[in-house]
């Protein structure tokens, strides 16, 4: 694509990269076919390629954005599909940021719109808040026919059944292994998720430990940043990834890592591109050793010495969570884990496309949202599963709050399979007490 950025606009990293990326756009058109918003809305600007030319045109020109350049770039899951699709090496990821960040700057949005997007920013990076939040929207839930916008009832059914305690396992400490030490890795215990399924890092825990780790808890990190981050707040995104970086450099620095192992995989995406966050900053060098060091936590099993598993006689339909698959090109790990463990792994028709959680998206687009949730229930349902695994809590919430079927993390069905306790979503099927929903 030719582009007509001027000297003294590129002069500016962020337009010097954005310049990049739209330069090696040929305009095929191959990411529409797999596109989530272009599939379920026919509009070619609901596509990449069409949202590349609302961003190229709003860049060169130094645009105020106008309502329709918004929406349409508001509509992009981030799912990142075109990445996976596109055979020119479009980072599109970077560009779609860049665009956020450049329209979080200078549109003035209605005042609901801002209202929702700063209550968001400041409720869901921090767990307790998020917590309480979570008890707020289960009293509210009753009166969900009387709230005027989707976006409420979207935020009210967010809620879960069982909002679980608090687990101290993800207050900053050492979990020693069992065994020989065969490595030394932090955990990023994340934010949402503490508040939504403490049972996923518990689950990682006793599995690493199990495998000769030591799993570190690093005093000060917390939220990834990628919250906020997709919703263009640069400088409060920057302020928690700085966070993590210091606190994890401080262990790298101290007795050393191996890793730093993320079992939320939007999670995951975020911190590996850490470096490319910070590459102009005076942290350029640490957030680059932090991404180097980054793993979903199915990279790092596939490293250590797990045995195979009995047959368990157990179908396992497998969710591959965008972030994962397209993000961060983890596609055979999670399975092959599974299947060595004893699982029977499915994999449901067009896995390749977004359940519509992708972070705070069901919460701001909660049509599209629910459209693309009932395709991704459809295709793992025909699967008759008798668990859906997936690597992402966001997904997991999604999906289980549009299915029976019990979802559970991959790390919790690992962490059964090789001793630990049965994942409480499977136990509850068998008592038949209510599910999270």
């Amino acid at each position: 694509m030719q582009t007509t950025f001027t000297d003294k606009q590129l002069q500016d990293p962020a337009i010097q990269r954005s310049n990049e990326i739209l330069r090696n756009c040929v305009h095929c058109g191959f990411c529409t076919a797999t596109c989530p918003t272009y599939q379920v809305l026919g509009d070619e600007l609901d596509s990449p390629r069409g949202r590349i030319y609302l961003i190229k045109d709003m860049l060169e020109n130094e645009r105020v954005p106008d309502e329709k350049t918004v929406r349409h770039i508001d509509r992009c899951l981030s799912c990142l599909a075109c990445m996976t699709t596109c055979p020119s090496g479009v980072h599109y990821m970077h560009l779609v940021d860049h665009a956020r960040e450049y329209i979080e700057k200078t549109y003035k949005r209605p005042f609901s719109d801002r209202a929702l997007r700063w209550i968001l920013a400041r409720i869901l990076p921090y767990p307790m808040r998020f917590r309480w939040a979570l008890i707020g929207a289960k009293l509210g839930r009753p009166f969900r026919s009387l709230m005027p916008d989707a976006r409420l009832k979207a935020m009210l059914d967010m809620a879960p059944k069982y909002i679980p305690p608090v687990s101290r396992n993800d207050d900053p400490q050492s979990f020693a292994p069992k065994g020989a030490k065969t490595k030394r890795v932090a955990l990023m215990t994340g934010c949402a998720q503490k508040a939504l399924n403490t049972d996923i890092n518990d689950a990682t825990i006793r599995l690493l430990t199990r495998l000769g780790c030591e799993v570190v808890v690093a005093s000060g990190a917390g939220c990834c940043g990628a919250l906020t981050h997709h919703m263009g707040k640069t400088n409060e995104s920057h302020a928690s990834a700085a966070a993590n970086i210091r606190a994890w450099v401080r262990e790298m620095d101290g007795d050393g890592l191996d890793a730093i192992v993320i079992n939320t995989s939007g999670c995951g995406t975020t911190v590996k591109d850490y470096g490319h966050m910070f590459r102009n900053d005076a942290m350029a060098a640490d957030a680059a050793r932090v991404s180097a060091l980054a793993m979903d936590i199915s990279e790092l099993l596939v490293q250590l010495d797990i045995p195979a598993g009995d047959n368990k006689d157990m179908v396992v339909a497998y969710h591959a969570a965008c972030s994962l698959q397209h993000g961060q090109k983890i596609t055979s790990h999670p399975k092959s884990l599974l299947k060595s463990a004893g699982f029977t792994v499915l994999e449901p028709a067009d896995s390749h496309l977004c359940c519509g959680s992708a972070g705070t998206y069901n919460l701001m687009q909660p049509e599209i949202s629910s459209q693309l949730k009932q395709r991704k229930v459809r295709t793992l349902e025909t699967k008759n599963p008798d668990v859906i695994a997936a690597g992402n809590i966001g997904c997991m919430m999604q999906i289980g709050s549009g299915t029976a079927t019990p979802v559970v993390h991959t790390v919790e069905l690992l962490d059964w399979a090789f001793g630990g306790p049965e994942p409480r979503a499977l136990r509850e099927r068998m008592d038949d007490v209510p599910r999270l929903s």
